[in-house]
């Protein structure tokens, strides 16, 4: 124990204290997206079953899984504490895993398109929800000092367990079957849910006798929602979210057309199920194991270098990057690179400054609010992505035109993003001068490296 605290005091600056829950963090990050990236290949092969046309459908019906659910979430939110919402969230996704391998496993020959498609939309859904509730959750346990300390190396654990996740998919799909590897997701799930109970416990969550430290003037023991549409409500009355939602919708409408492009170029490349599983797999792995050494040795010099605005801005310009590269060379070797790199970066650079802008709001923002932008309008832009490609296709726009289309949207798309990085600093100044004695320790700066 002694050696392992010296190696964490040469990588995080951790205070007296702060080990457990700084240990409970990162175990739930860890084992939340080993979950999900041992069933992200199998979403990723099964999505990629059917034809285009039935591709664009599925989004069509992710999104409205996803606004069938959203009023479900907003009724949790308004009626269950947090430390009984938090893991009733993943219990219930968990569940869902169970079930889906029995269908898949049991189910007639004839169910098994429908299942597995039936599984994308899910597997797209269960993401989104997965990854906003663990975020909320921990900017709302950790002060701001804390979250500017610690929250890198959670997402660096985070990242591991994409790593961990990918590889025991990529390595055992073949051995005991993409399908079994549901039930591997679902263990890996429960034990997330043993770390949530950790937090809530080191925490002292939803407990009115709690200490809490200056400034946080949040209460305990309450739902932190107010309504079933609190989330589209609140966001409709502000122009700050409205943007963080137009920026969001516009990373989608991006991401989808290279999912489209990378169906396209895989499926024409495989024909084997357990092969082309295989092959997103070692994607993820390679997008993961990026993602990693970006976060431990380049993020933090990144980030600071640039502000938050300014990595925002590297999203867009590396995005027509990648579609000027695959216009030029559709091949599987270009497909790869403008994967990894694109969501590599994401995961280390452009998701962490992204949640920066969410840490200046108040606690029903970061649940229900965040919740809302995180996966309706995630999902709305997938839907305007396919449906966008599947036009523009059928009109001949491909290539070098898809790609100079791009260009004056990823203009916009940058301007936006230096505009969210500039407002989040003046939120943040005004927040700090009202409730703390010392508004610079009270600031998120653009150091900060959560995922």
């Amino acid at each position: 124990m002694s050696r392992l605290r010296a190696l964490l005091a040469r990588t995080v600056d951790l205070r007296d204290g702060e080990g457990p829950a700084l240990g409970w963090a990162t175990g739930y990050f860890f084992l939340l997206l080993a979950s999900y990236y041992v069933i992200r290949p199998l979403r990723d092969e099964m999505g990629v079953r059917g034809s285009e046309n039935a591709l664009s459908w599925l989004f069509v019906g992710t999104l409205v899984g996803t606004a069938a659910l959203n009023p479900l979430f907003g009724a949790l939110v308004s009626r269950l504490t947090r430390k009984v919402f938090v893991p009733v969230v993943y219990r219930v996704l968990l569940g869902s895993l169970v079930l889906f391998w029995g269908l898949l496993s049991f189910a007639p020959h004839g169910w098994r398109l429908p299942v597995a498609q039936t599984f994308f939309i899910w597997a797209s859904i269960f993401n989104l929800f997965a990854v906003s509730v663990f975020w909320g959750f921990l900017a709302d346990l950790f002060r701001p000092e804390q979250g500017r300390r610690l929250f890198g190396f959670v997402a660096v654990g985070g990242t591991l367990g994409a790593v961990a996740g990918a590889a025991l998919t990529a390595g055992l799909a073949r051995l005991v079957g993409p399908t079994n590897l549901i039930l591997l997701a679902a263990l890996l799930l429960e034990g997330a849910v043993f770390c949530i109970r950790g937090l809530v416990r080191r925490f002292g969550v939803d407990d009115p006798s709690r200490v809490r430290p200056a400034g946080d003037s949040e209460p305990e023991g309450v739902p932190p929602g107010s309504g079933v549409l609190s989330g589209l409500s609140i966001v409709s009355r502000s122009g700050y979210l409205l943007a963080i939602s137009l920026f969001l919708l516009l990373f989608a409408v991006s991401s989808t057309f290279l999912y489209f492009e990378q169906a396209r170029i895989v499926k024409a490349s495989l024909t084997d199920p357990a092969q082309r599983t295989a092959f997103f797999a070692r994607i993820d792995l390679w997008v993961n194991l990026l993602a990693a050494f970006t976060q431990v040795f380049l993020s933090g010099r990144i980030v600071r270098a640039l502000g938050v605005g300014g990595t925002l801005v590297a999203l867009p310009v590396l995005t027509a990057a990648g579609f000027v590269a695959l216009a030029v060379s559709p091949t599987t070797g270009v497909l790869v690179l403008v994967m990894v790199s694109r969501r590599a970066g994401n995961f280390a650079l452009f998701r962490p400054a992204r949640e920066v802008l969410f840490t200046v709001l108040p606690r029903e923002e970061k649940y229900a609010a965040k919740n809302f932008v995180d996966t309706f309008v995630y999902r709305f832009g997938d839907v305007v992505g396919a449906f966008a490609d599947k036009g523009l296709r059928a009109l001949g726009a491909m290539g070098t035109t898809l790609a100079g289309l791009f260009l004056p949207v990823a203009v916009a798309w940058a301007l936006l993003a230096a505009w969210l990085g500039r407002r989040q600093v003046r939120i943040a100044e005004t927040r700090a001068a009202a409730v703390a004695p010392d508004p610079a320790a009270a600031i998120i700066p653009a150091s900060w490296t959560g995922s």
